[in-house]
C-alpha cells in the first residue's frame, strides 16, 4: 500500500492482471485489509463486480482485465467459437450491476475491436486475440486520461482553497481531480460523508484523500444538510463536488443514492453541486431509461458484515442511486468541457463550444 503524500494513491492500482488471473483490491474491507481477490474468467470477475468487491471505476477497470484474460484463454478455439466466448463474456460483465454504465463500455469496445479483427480475409484466432488484449489495455488507459480531462474541466469551476463537500467515491475522478488542481498551484479542503451501508466514503475517499495529502473532515450521511446551512461550525461549504455513476441527456444525475438529499440541500442553501462524468449516456434521454439498481435490503441491517439493526428488524429497503433532477445541478464537467444540465446533450454536437454559461 502506497503511504505518504505521494501521487499514487493505492487505489490507483486497485484492479490486476497477473499470471492469466484478475487480482481484485477488496474494497469491502480495504484499509483495515489489504486483500485481493483472484478471478480466473469474465464470470468470476462479474460475480465480484455484484458483491461490491470493487466499485465507482473500479468495475470498468475490472471488465476489461476480465475480457483480457478471457482473450487469453481462446487458445485452440476457432474463430468463431472465440468470438462467441468474447460475447458471453461481455455479457455476464456487461449485466453484474445495471445501473454503472462503465463494463458496457469497456464490453462494447472491445467487443467491437474483435468483430473488426474477424473481418479480415482469413483472420485467426491469435488475430482476434490480440485486437482484444490491445482494445482492452487502451481502454483502461484512456479512461485515465479521459478521467483527468474531466478533472481539469472541474478544477476550474473551484477556487483555490475552497471546501467541497463530497459523497461516496469518486475513484479515478477524485484521484484526477486532486492531481488536474495540484497542476495549476490548487489545493481544496474537504469534507466526505460515510456512506452507509458500506463505508466508501470513510474508507475509500478519506483514506485516498488523506494519502495524498489533502485535509478531509470525515461526516455522517445525516450530517450534510447541516454542513451545507449557512453558519454552519465546518462550512462555509463552498461547492457540492460527486461523481455521477449516469447522466442522462436531460441534465438528470444518476449517483450513490443520498446525492438527491445533499443536492436539494445545497441548492437551498446557493451552494453550487457540480457533477462529474466523462460523458452524458446517449441511449438515455431522461433518467426514467436507466435501470435503477435494488441491492439485497439485508445490506441495510448490516454495516461490513455486522448486523447493526435490532434483531428484531426484519425489513429494510436498499436503492443503491438515486436521480437528481437537473434543476437542482449547477453543472456538468465532462471530457469535453463543462454544461448546464439543459445543455449537456450538447456533447455529441459536432462541435462542442465547451463551457455553458
Amino acid at each position: 500500500m502506497s503511504t505518504g503524500f505521494g501521487n499514487t494513491p493505492a487505489l490507483d492500482d486497485s484492479v490486476r492482471v497477473e499470471g492469466g488471473v484478475v487480482r481484485i483490491l477488496d474494497r469491502r474491507v480495504f484499509p483495515e485489509a489489504v486483500d485481493w481477490v483472484t478471478a480466473h474468467d469474465a464470470e468470476e470477475v462479474a460475480a465480484a463486480i455484484a458483491a461490491m468487491v470493487t466499485q465507482s471505476s473500479g468495475p470498468l477497470y475490472a471488465a476489461y482485465a476480465g475480457l483480457e484474460i478471457t482473450a487469453g484463454q481462446l487458445t485452440g478455439l476457432a474463430p468463431d467459437a472465440a468470438r462467441e466466448r468474447m460475447r458471453v463474456a461481455g455479457h455476464a460483465l456487461e449485466t453484474a450491476r445495471p445501473t454503472n454504465n462503465h463494463p458496457r463500455e469497456a464490453v462494447q469496445r472491445v467487443l467491437a475491436a474483435v468483430d473488426e479483427a474477424a473481418q479480415a480475409p482469413g483472420a485467426t484466432t491469435a488475430q482476434l486475440v490480440e485486437a482484444a488484449v490491445d482494445a482492452a489495455r487502451s481502454g483502461a488507459r484512456l479512461y485515465r486520461e479521459r478521467s483527468h480531462r474531466l478533472a481539469t474541466a472541474a478544477v476550474e469551476l473551484l477556487p483555490d482553497g475552497a471546501r467541497l463537500l463530497t459523497h461516496c467515491w469518486m475513484d479515478s475522478y477524485l484521484i484526477e481531480l486532486v492531481r488536474a488542481a495540484r497542476e495549476v498551484g490548487k489545493r481544496f479542503d474537504w469534507v466526505a460523508t460515510e456512506t452507509r451501508p458500506y463505508l466508501q466514503g470513510a474508507r475509500l475517499t478519506a483514506h485516498t484523500l488523506a494519502e495524498f495529502g489533502e485535509h478531509v473532515t470525515l461526516i455522517t450521511d445525516s450530517m450534510g444538510a447541516a454542513a451545507l446551512a449557512p453558519g454552519s461550525a465546518i462550512g462555509p461549504i463552498d461547492a457540492l463536488v460527486t461523481a455521477a455513476d449516469r447522466v442522462a441527456l436531460d441534465g438528470s444525475v444518476v449517483n450513490k443514492v443520498g446525492t438527491l438529499g445533499l443536492a436539494i440541500a445545497a441548492s437551498a442553501f446557493d451552494v453550487p453541486f457540480y457533477a462529474l462524468v466523462q460523458s452524458p449516456d446517449p441511449e438515455a434521454p431522461t433518467a426514467a431509461d436507466i435501470v435503477m439498481e435494488q441491492r439485497d435490503p439485508a445490506e441495510v441491517l448490516h454495516t461490513l458484515g455486522r448486523r447493526t439493526a435490532s434483531a428484531l428488524v426484519t425489513d429494510a429497503w436498499y436503492p443503491a442511486f438515486d436521480v437528481t433532477p437537473p434543476r437542482f445541478v449547477t453543472r456538468i464537467a465532462t471530457d469535453r468541457g463543462v454544461f448546464v444540465p439543459e445543455r449537456v446533450s450538447d456533447y455529441f454536437a459536432p462541435a462542442v463550444a465547451g463551457a455553458s454559461a
